[in-house]
């Protein structure tokens, strides 16, 4: 049953602009789990540019590097 969680920093989406995400990340997942639309969850959880080195960073990025599929390559903006 995967689930896929996506933390980003805030911004607004349409209900459109989910449903489409949605659509697209579900349509990979079933594809590379060869498993079905309605076993796939997925979570958008907004995370403020002042929190992301304490709540993603940290605990998600760099305490959990072997779980990392594909590493952040962050540039300055």
């Amino acid at each position: 049953m995967p689930h896929v969680h996506i933390k980003h920093f805030p911004r607004d989406f349409t209900d459109e602009q989910k449903q489409r995400l949605a659509d697209a990340i579900t349509a990979v997942v079933t594809d590379h789990f060869d498993t079905y639309d309605g076993a796939v969850s997925i979570a958008l959880e907004p995370v403020t540019a002042d929190d992301w080195d304490r709540a993603v960073l940290v605990p998600d990025i760099q305490g959990r590097a072997g779980l990392l599929i594909k590493k952040p390559d962050y540039r300055s903006s």
